[in-house]
């Protein structure tokens, strides 16, 4: 379950060193992944627990799956550390090379509680970097493990972690001509796997609130297209309107107080704005031509969607009043599914040439564009909340006219490591939840429309 309880007991250590700080610079393409070594948590009497190794799995398969470190195997360690307050021998560290280290105890407390410390070492500089101590449901293990993560990994690249997140996606199965879509949830690393909805509907394109725990979700409720709203935190859903044409990607905006979304009306489909509050229905395009997959630049002042206004799809950006529009790829293919980063640096997509699909990203001026992922279908990237990660699916191509395989894939936005997410049925459409808050979740309910 995902219920999260943090007492009003956390605090960060910080070295008092003047030596210079280690740190890795990811932004400058891909890197040297940093050799680091992650020991397994030990109980109160210095000792290894099954939890305390588990804890230390998590982290490691966090940080090495980044592609931004590799770890050294706990086999090859010359004296484990028995605890994160005793400082460690920092010369059985050097031989392998080891950069930084992480250490951590758990300590078992009343009603099902535990309390889990941890800290990192700088082994160049033999000083603490950083460290953390948490009073938590002891189920909420995993947890801790992806906060531990991101905390280790914002001290060492300097960029935001995304390891204490979820991916919302639609679930596939069945035949081709008869396929059930399910919303499900589970925690970036596909962990604590959720199904939303029964089936019994047609759901699509589920999008996360920049800064809240909400989905907004399509779905075909008596073949009527519907815009719903679903609070993870309280399990609530909301309907937002229902629209007699097609609508498409209802996607938050980055304050979290309206909805842009495409809305085809009389053959003619046009990009729309919805204010949650009052639901006030908002035109933003008003062309012959079909625009669609719109997604606002962080700041709310931009909008990417792709368009065929020009002969083909390519991509456009314009102001949030739909003024300025101008076209921004202009490379072989067409061009869908614009998403801006959450740092607002590059726009990623999805591209179609000579038969394939691709997954790449390009910046908001349509400069350096780069090719990620491809495939027989690539599609539908979403942005880690730190904007350094991309996950997108990736379908294989059909046999004996049988729906090939769909799954979810990540790749770092260098185009470094990609790895395959595994879910309890096909996946596609994934969207990034942000970071999740450290207060209480809730667990969530069960959809039943």
């Amino acid at each position: 379950m995902l219920k999260f309880i943090i007492l009003i007991y956390v605090f960060l250590f910080t070295s008092v060193s003047n030596s210079k700080d280690l740190e890795i610079d990811i932004n400058s393409g891909q890197v040297e992944p940093l050799p680091i070594a992650i020991a397994d948590f030990t109980d109160r009497s210095g000792e290894v627990s099954s939890l305390g190794r588990s804890i230390s799995n998590v982290i490691t398969n966090n940080l090495v799956g980044s592609g931004q470190f590799k770890a050294l195997e706990t086999a090859a360690f010359i004296a484990p550390p028995t605890s994160p307050s005793v400082r460690p021998n920092f010369t059985d560290w050097k031989p392998f090379g080891i950069k930084a280290l992480v250490t951590g105890a758990i300590k078992a407390e009343n009603n099902n509680k535990i309390e889990v410390e941890f800290r990192l070492w700088d082994v160049v500089s033999e000083t603490d970097m950083i460290g953390l101590r948490l009073t938590v449901d002891k189920a909420s293990w995993r947890r801790v493990s992806h906060i531990i993560s991101d905390v280790t990994f914002e001290r060492l690249t300097g960029d935001k972690g995304y390891f204490d997140t979820r991916v919302v996606y639609i679930s596939e199965s069945g035949p081709s001509n008869a396929r059930k879509k399910r919303l499900a949830i589970m925690d970036q690393d596909g962990e604590n796997h959720q199904f939303l909805t029964n089936g019994n509907f047609l759901v699509l394109t589920p999008r996360f609130s920049p800064n809240t725990q909400e989905i907004t979700y399509l779905a075909y409720y008596n073949n009527e297209p519907r815009v719903y709203i679903f609070n993870l935190l309280t399990g609530e859903q909301e309907m937002l309107g229902s629209f007699p044409g097609m609508t498409f990607a209802p996607r938050f905006s980055p304050d979290g107080s309206s909805i842009i979304m495409s809305y085809s009306n009389n053959g003619i489909t046009d990009i729309y704005t919805m204010n949650i509050k009052n639901q006030n229905v908002k035109r933003i395009t008003n062309s012959p031509s079909i625009d669609t997959s719109p997604s606002f630049s962080p700041d709310g002042k931009q909008i990417v969607f792709n368009s065929d206004r020009g002969g083909t799809q390519q991509l456009y950006v314009m102001d949030e009043k739909g003024r300025g529009v101008k076209r921004i790829s202009f490379g072989k293919g067409r061009y869908a599914t614009p998403v801006w980063s959450p740092k607002g640096d590059l726009i990623s997509f999805t591209k179609m040439y000579k038969g394939l699909f691709y997954v790449g990203v390009m910046k908001p001026d349509g400069s350096g564009e780069r090719l990620l992922a491809k495939g027989y279908l690539v599609e539908g990237p979403t942005w880690a909340p730190n904007g350094r990660v991309l996950m997108y699916f990736k379908q294989n191509r059909p046999k004996n006219k049988k729906t090939g395989s769909v799954n979810l894939y990540k790749i770092d936005v260098t185009g470094f490591k990609e790895l395959k997410i595994i879910t309890p049925a096909d996946a596609s459409d994934p969207a990034w939840s942000p970071l999740i808050p450290w207060l209480n979740i809730k667990p969530l309910n069960f959809i039943n429309n």
